[in-house]
C-alpha cells in the first residue's frame, strides 16, 4: 500500500492511496531486488511465498525522472534524445520515449528517469545526475533538490 501525503502546516493529508509501486519510485526500489523477482511472482501465484526469502541489496538508490519542458502541462513530442550510449554506473529506464527512423525521441512528459546505486545518498545521487546530465533532448528538466530535506 502506497500512501501519498502532503504536509499542510505541520497536518498530514492524504493526497491519493495505491496498491502499486508509484512512478519513479518503482525505479527506485526494483533494482535493489536482487532475489529472482519472477521466481517471487510464480511463488505468489502458487501460493508458497512464505517458502522464498527476499535478498535485498543494501547500498542507497537515487533516481530523478527527466521530464520534457511544460510537463505537468502541455508538452512537446519528438525530441531527439541523445547521450543514452553509455549510462555509466547508471540504469536509464525509458517512459515517454519512441523509437522514429533509429533515433529516441521524446513522446511524454515523463521522458526517462535515472538511477544509480551508491555506498550512501551523496554517491548514489553524484552518479545519478552525472548521467542525467550526459543526456539530452530539447527542453529536457529535472529537479536538482531529490534525496535533501527541503
Amino acid at each position: 500500500l502506497y500512501v501519498g501525503l502532503m504536509n499542510v502546516l505541520g497536518n498530514p493529508y492524504v493526497v491519493e492511496y495505491n496498491v502499486r509501486m508509484g512512478d519513479p519510485e518503482g525505479e527506485a526500489v526494483l533494482p535493489r531486488i536482487k532475489s529472482d523477482l519472477l521466481d517471487l511472482f510464480m511463488a505468489v501465484s502458487r501460493k508458497k511465498l512464505r517458502k522464498k526469502s527476499l535478498e535485498i541489496d543494501a547500498r542507497t538508490v537515487s533516481t530523478v525522472m527527466l521530464v520534457s519542458k511544460g510537463y505537468p502541462g502541455a508538452y512537446e513530442k519528438g525530441k531527439e534524445i541523445n547521450g543514452l550510449e553509455d549510462p555509466g554506473k547508471s540504469v536509464i529506464f525509458h517512459a515517454g520515449t519512441k523509437l522514429t527512423d533509429g533515433r529516441v525521441v521524446t513522446n511524454g512528459g515523463r521522458v526517462l528517469s535515472v538511477t544509480a546505486f551508491g555506498e550512501d545518498m551523496t554517491e548514489a545521487l553524484a552518479r545519478t545526475y552525472k548521467t542525467a546530465e550526459r543526456i539530452q533532448f530539447e527542453g529536457k528538466n529535472y529537479r536538482r533538490d531529490i534525496g535533501y530535506d527541503l
